[in-house]
């Protein structure tokens, strides 16, 4: 529960403190004086944001602070799982600079406000008018379900059981997906396999049947230049093999005079060799070149597809040409496996589905045995809260499978004898949804361990004995829940265990919202103020008097 909380610099509060009571506590004051200042500032401390407009001056940070005592509401898991260190008294913080810039802390950790609203939101519930706008959806009205049941594990399992399965229902979706679409490219991708395997792309070298082409189409050519070339080696009288001949047989001569003429010799004789060999690599290229027209043509038809492919396939090589042949391959090839692993992934979410339905049905009989429950004990408050001919009705159907579960509520309700109930939004007044929220609150106050439960101005649209009632059930809440209420009526403000009085001070040159716990006599005073005005009369303060003590 609150033990304290700061509040510094925020809008049109300079600097207040307070100490709430473990019960039930009181706000009372001037209109327009800052009551709601307070949610707002708790607000941050739920993880609302905000900028530097909040501040109350420009040129200070503001600080929003406030010290729980959470031992008793087992949440040492919950700040394990947030890495955080557990605090019996945990302090929660929220700080505004001047430059707009947010920082929050648990226990002088700084964290972020998703980690904030996950500690704040166990430790109170804010009632404002956007909750009761909430209380019309259909989404809200199914977690107030829950909650009466006590479903948070079975819902938790069935969630982690959704999730499980769409992830699996996504998988296969992409899957198919992408099956359609490459068993649509099946025909085309196969025919140009078909076209890359015929050519046999393995055994083919490009260069070589290029070079091999170039050789046949200018064989005249050549094989004239060899015999020319064969004519001065070795056939003409005055060839280069004659005259190395004879240049041997004159230094064979005079070889054995010196080493260096011995020396000489023997490299013409390698000189002739080297020639004798190139002659003869020349007769064979002489001989084994002849024009082959079909050669050609085979030559020509092959590099002629080659090259086709190649543009075809935006490559310029070979190689590259290869590299296209295996893509298609894979492509081919997993058409044809896909077929397994589609039916792996389909019986993969099936299974999923079934487990999910599982869970899914279990939560929602426990949905079904709690729906008179919560019917019956929700119109037996409103009639003690004055609506004796209230109804309300929570009608279920099935829906297909969402995060919450296959069960979609809808709660109907009648203010009047004799009509139907309708859908919240379309049939109840300020005043009926006030008490309809309050009586909400009160049947979820049993079922949670919430410490703190906070009202601002739930008794709107109710007076009189209703008041009273209204009263008794905030202040029976506040035996087991320490709850703060802000009320403008006397015959709620009574029943306060502890009284805060919210006022204007323009003493100085800007107007400054205060708040002050009232002693006993300020809050005989004040009650009577709501009951008699400014200046309450004797029987006004007897009245207060009677409230107090009744309440008492």
């Amino acid at each position: 529960m609150l033990k304290h909380l700061l509040i510094k610099n925020y809008t049109l509060i300079e600097h207040t403190e307070i100490s709430p009571a473990e019960g039930l506590n009181m706000i009372t004051g001037e209109t327009g004086a800052g009551k709601s200042i307070m949610l707002g500032a708790l607000g941050l401390l739920k993880g609302t944001r905000a900028d530097s407009k909040v501040l109350f001056d420009e040129s200070m940070k503001c600080v929003i602070e406030g010290a729980f005592n959470i031992q008793e509401y087992h949440m040492r898991d919950l700040f394990t799982d947030l890495e955080l260190d557990y605090e019996k008294i945990t302090i929660l913080r929220r700080e505004i600079t001047p430059a707009g810039k947010s920082r929050a802390f648990i226990n002088d950790t700084p964290v972020k406000l998703d980690v904030l609203r996950k500690v704040s939101e166990k430790l109170m519930d804010i009632h404002s008018q956007h909750d009761t706008l909430q209380l019309g959806s259909n989404a809200y009205q199914l977690g107030l379900i829950d909650i009466y049941a006590q479903n948070t594990s079975l819902l938790q399992k069935y969630q982690q059981q959704y999730t499980s399965y769409k992830k699996a229902e996504n998988a296969y979706n992409q899957l198919l997906a992408e099956h359609n679409q490459i068993k649509n490219e099946f025909e085309f991708n196969s025919h140009m396999l078909q076209e890359l395997t015929d050519m046999n792309l393995d055994d083919i070298e490009q260069t070589s049947m290029e070079e091999e082409l170039e050789m046949l189409e200018n064989a005249e050519n050549i094989k004239s230049s060899l015999n020319t070339a064969l004519e001065f080696l070795s056939r003409a009288d005055f060839s280069a093999e004659s005259s190395l001949k004879s240049v041997i047989g004159t230094l064979g001569h005079i070889s054995s005079f010196s080493s260096k003429l011995e020396d000489l010799k023997n490299r013409t004789d390698s000189c002739l060799i080297e020639l004798m060999d190139i002659v003869y690599e020349i007769e064979k290229e002489d001989s084994d070149l002849f024009f082959d027209f079909e050669r050609i043509e085979s030559i020509k038809d092959q590099l002629n597809t080659l090259y086709s492919l190649q543009k075809k396939h935006h490559v310029n090589t070979l190689e590259e040409l290869r590299e296209v042949r295996d893509e298609l391959q894979r492509k081919v090839d997993k058409v044809i496996s896909f077929d397994d692993e589609l039916l792996e992934a389909e019986t993969q979410k099936k299974a999923l589905w079934e487990t999910m339905m599982e869970v899914g049905k279990e939560l929602s009989a426990v949905r079904i045995q709690t729906i008179p429950k919560i019917e019956t004990s929700l119109n037996s408050l409103l009639d003690s809260l004055g609506m004796p001919n209230a109804k309300v009705v929570v009608e279920r159907r099935e829906q297909e499978p969402t995060a919450s579960g296959i069960d979609e509520v809808s709660v109907l309700f009648s203010a009047n004898k004799g009509r139907e109930p309708q859908p919240l939004k379309e049939v109840a007044s300020g005043g009926e949804f006030s008490r309809l929220m309050l009586a909400v609150k009160y049947i979820l106050a049993s079922k949670t361990s919430l410490p703190t439960i906070i009202f601002d101005e739930i008794d709107t649209g109710i007076s009189g004995e209703i008041a009273i009632k209204v009263g008794q059930i905030m202040k029976d809440m506040g035996k087991s829940h320490q709850v703060i209420t802000i009320s403008h009526l006397p015959q709620i403000a009574a029943l306060g265990e502890k009284h805060y009085y919210v006022y204007k001070d323009n003493s100085s040159e800007k107007t400054i919202s205060r708040m002050r716990a009232l002693n006993d006599d300020e809050r005989l005073h004040e009650i009577a103020q709501m009951i008699g005005g400014a200046n309450p009369s004797e029987m006004a303060l007897n009245s207060a008097r009677e409230l107090i003590e009744a309440g008492a």
